[in-house]
């Protein structure tokens, strides 16, 4: 990731999000690299994947802690799954 001073010192919590999820960031003054901030150990395992993608903008962090309500399963209708599924492989 580049960016320019000025935007780094404006949004400088985009380039820390950056740098969690494992991505350098390239400072740059006028169109030229002066400097780059980049992790100190690539972390392993789920939290890393999280961060990730939180820097990536396709995960959101939690309203509020704690578990999620339980799902309801919603009925559908028309024939069971299994069955279409296997006129589908009969009719090959």
């Amino acid at each position: 990731m580049r960016i320019g001073l000025r935007e780094a010192n404006q949004q400088f919590s985009k380039a820390v999000k950056a740098v969690k999820a494992g991505k350098e960031v390239v400072l740059t003054e006028r169109g030229r690299a002066i400097a780059v901030i980049k992790p100190l150990g690539r972390r392993r395992g789920t939290e890393a994947r999280i961060l990730e993608l939180e820097a990536a903008g396709l995960l959101r962090p939690a309203a509020r802690p704690g578990l999620m309500a339980p799902l309801t399963p919603r009925r559908l209708r028309g024939a069971p799954l299994a069955r279409t599924v296997q006129e589908d492989r009969d009719s090959r």
